[in-house]
């Protein structure tokens, strides 16, 4: 991870439950991320398709599985800008 990055949360098992189609607002929240910031997501499920989508869109991205069972997947962007 690089540490020197401030992560924004967002918890998209929220959105899920509320029967909300997550991606359009990963994708308003990392348009928007600046140089030094990355996006944390929260989801229920190893988010194979977000990770190649932002990956081939210039993201790095790392991830953790968390002991209660979430994923937590860490975006940034790539290169010297991050």
């Amino acid at each position: 991870m690089k540490a020197d990055l401030h992560f924004h949360r967002l918890d998209v098992a929220r959105l899920l439950d509320d029967g909300l189609e997550p991606f359009p607002e990963i994708r308003r929240r990392v348009d928007a991320l600046q140089p030094g910031e990355g996006l944390e997501i929260l989801s229920p499920f190893l988010p194979s398709p977000l990770i190649e989508r932002l990956g081939s869109d210039g993201f790095e991205h790392e991830l953790e599985h968390d002991p209660g069972g979430a994923w937590i997947t860490r975006f940034w962007r790539s290169g010297p800008s991050s």
